[in-house]
């Protein structure tokens, strides 16, 4: 029998393997990204993890004009972070009960039929 622990840890990572390569397999690097006005490093998609290291991130930052999440289009405590394509921001919903774009939906209550193949990934609690 399995422990709580050793569950929940499988679980996390196979959350963090999904939520990785939601992407392309041949756009996935590790890099930094400038989120709510800082640099976050870690490994995801090229589009997100745009800057190749943290200086090169912090002289973007330093250097931007036009930051979307300066006034962070993210609605219901969503976190903004900056990537390269339109519309120059992503939002990260999870942990908040909301997603979408800008995490404007209400998670489905468990067990409920939403109309959708799957329950939203920003909505998983573990």
């Amino acid at each position: 029998m399995l422990k709580a622990s050793t569950v929940l840890l499988y679980i996390l990572l196979v959350f963090e393997f999904q939520f990785v390569f939601m992407c392309e397999s041949n756009q996935t690097r590790q890099g930094c990204r400038i989120q709510e006005g800082t640099c976050l490093c870690g490994v995801g998609c090229y589009s997100e993890y745009r800057y190749s290291s943290r200086e090169e991130c912090r002289k973007a930052l330093k250097g931007r004009g036009d930051d979307p999440c300066q006034v962070n289009p993210c609605e219901n405590g969503g976190s903004c972070s900056q990537i390269s394509f339109e519309p120059g921001y992503r939002c990260r919903c999870e942990g908040t009960g909301f997603y979408g774009n800008r995490c404007q939906n209400a998670c489905p209550i468990p067990g409920t039929s939403t109309g959708r193949y799957s329950f939203p990934h920003e909505c998983i609690v573990i």
